[in-house]
């Protein structure tokens, strides 16, 4: 990818979120605001990964340091917990048709073993694999039993209300919630360092029409039609 030309943006293109610069045969995968939002997300996740590993282990307590206080810590946890539900509600909300499972996605798990170990990708039909929709779906349900447990046993607000059993389970259940959480975003980075040209779409926004072909035909054939070749 070093050796493509690039020509600048069109006011039109950068309207809808491309980089001042693109070469003349991309295709916008992501707008503005898709990454704004997953950056955002991102964001609040090692947040919330690192203070909740504090609060978790006393191990790990030394984590705390970077938050200034252990005590502001503690108040901050919550806060951005219910920050990044809110934000992923929003992000999720406008992707829920591009994640329903096609009759191709059970193609491509089948083969996505061999994808990893260096063989061709099964074509998908829509704007993202199966893996992907397989992190959309789990990243739903563990956000809204991270959010449901978190509240729980939330102090001062929502713990004195709670039973001491029903504390103790939902920090169980928290837990379990964040580890496979924990487990699931490190596939996803993986997977995306390991697909030349996924990040690059996530900063930039476009992807060249070759990646498109190759990972996602059918969504490339509706894009073609919507963007034209110039």
């Amino acid at each position: 990818m070093a050796n493509e030309t690039l020509r600048p943006a069109t006011p039109e293109e950068r309207r809808r979120g491309f980089a001042t610069t693109r070469p003349p045969d991309a295709v916008q995968r992501y707008s503005t605001g898709e990454r704004l939002t997953h950056w955002a997300v991102a964001l609040a996740y090692v947040v919330l990964f690192l203070s909740g590993l504090a609060l978790f282990h006393p191990f790990f307590y030394w984590l705390s340091l970077g938050f200034g206080t252990p005590t502001f810590m503690r108040i901050l946890h919550p806060f951005v917990g219910v920050a990044l539900a809110v934000l992923f509600a929003a992000y999720a909300a406008r992707l829920w048709r591009e994640n329903l499972l096609l009759p191709s996605d059970r193609a491509w798990m089948r083969g996505a073993l061999g994808y990893v170990n260096g063989r061709e990708e099964t074509p998908v039909e829509g704007k993202y694999n199966a893996g992907q929709k397989a992190m959309y779906w789990s990243m739903i349900v563990m956000i809204l039993g991270l959010l449901v447990t978190g509240i729980l046993v939330w102090r001062p607000y929502f713990a004195p209300s709670v039973p001491l059993l029903g504390r103790r389970i939902a920090m169980v259940i928290h837990a379990i919630f964040a580890f496979i959480m924990f487990v699931g975003i490190g596939i996803h980075i993986y997977a995306a360092i390991w697909t030349r040209g996924s990040v690059r779409a996530m900063t930039r926004g476009w992807v060249t029409r070759r990646w498109a072909r190759y990972h996602h035909p059918g969504w490339y054939d509706r894009m073609s039609r919507r963007e034209p070749v110039r």
